[in-house]
């Protein structure tokens, strides 16, 4: 699943273990692992990045020139998000995620075309993209992130796309513990979307390691679904998983439902070639 060059955003290049991009106006360079190739653009171009971060030995950082922005917002899948660079070379979006926000919405208006609600919940939810996508399309939506900048983010970013108005909750918890609440409490719904680390804490140190836990989230959040569920997405980014890994614990639920899984790899291509750059892995069910 490619997500190509918009008006807002382009990978211009990659290689060299980096990758050169335009969010909006504003060009970044950073590591990339995957980008394990030769840059085909020449050094010049890169040294003129506005944005480069740098990991050494004893410290990782940002550089910025002067006159860049502390945060600019910009336009991807239909969405507005407010950019900025943040600690870990992470600027607050992840492009290649546009095409499962443009299923997740196609899903859910066919299911609201029937005049049925369909209620999602977001775990490890970010900075708000699949919640968005989501809400845009009709869905009643809880977010569920354990980092109280993330939720402060996503919420800005939704008055940025006029969807504050939306049936959206927001949820500082961890999101094991908050699924384990949720049974207990009986609550019900029609898609589940997951986008889990490798490893991480929730607000209160709560530990989460993907290799211990993730089975028993999955397997949790299918007591969640309700007695019509209409899909169950997984993103994934930790390295070494393949997306089979994934599908093997979403074979139950088609079992049980039929429906319909799809997998594969979550790609951006890069304008300067056409090459493309991988960056995810996903899995998703629908009825």
């Amino acid at each position: 699943m490619v997500t190509e060059k918009t008006k807002d955003y382009e990978l211009i290049d990659s290689g060299g273990g980096e990758k050169l991009e335009r969010y909006g106006e504003v060009i970044f360079r950073r590591p990339d692992p995957q980008a394990l190739w030769r840059k085909s653009l020449p050094i010049a171009r890169w040294d003129g990045a506005d944005a480069v971060f740098l990991r050494e030995a004893t410290r990782a950082e940002w550089q910025i020139r002067p006159g860049v922005s502390e945060r600019w917002s910009m336009e991807l899948g239909g969405i507005k998000f407010w950019i900025r660079p943040t600690a870990f070379k992470h600027t607050g979006l992840f492009p290649e995620q546009v095409g499962n926000w443009e299923w997740t919405r196609d899903v859910i208006a066919k299911r609201k075309k029937t005049g049925e609600n369909v209620r999602v919940l977001n775990l490890f939810g970010y900075t708000g993209g699949a919640t968005l996508a989501a809400a845009s399309a009709g869905a009643e939506v809880v977010h569920v992130d354990g980092s109280k900048v993330a939720i402060g983010w996503a919420r800005d970013n939704a008055e940025l796309s006029s969807l504050s108005d939306k049936p959206i909750r927001w949820i500082l918890d961890d999101a094991f513990a908050f699924v384990r609440r949720e049974i207990r409490r009986g609550k019900k719904y029609e898609g589940i979307i997951m986008d889990p680390p490798a490893f991480g804490h929730g607000p209160e140190g709560e530990s989460w390691k993907i290799e211990e836990d993730f089975v028993a989230l999955v397997d949790s959040c299918t007591q969640l679904l309700s007695d019509s569920p209409l899909f169950v997405l997984i993103n994934g980014y930790a390295a070494g998983y393949s997306s089979t890994a994934y599908e093997n614990n979403l074979l139950p639920i088609a079992e049980k439902n039929g429906g319909e899984i799809e997998k594969g790899e979550l790609a951006i291509r890069e304008s300067a070639t056409g090459r493309l750059l991988p960056c995810g892995i996903f899995a998703r069910w629908c009825k």
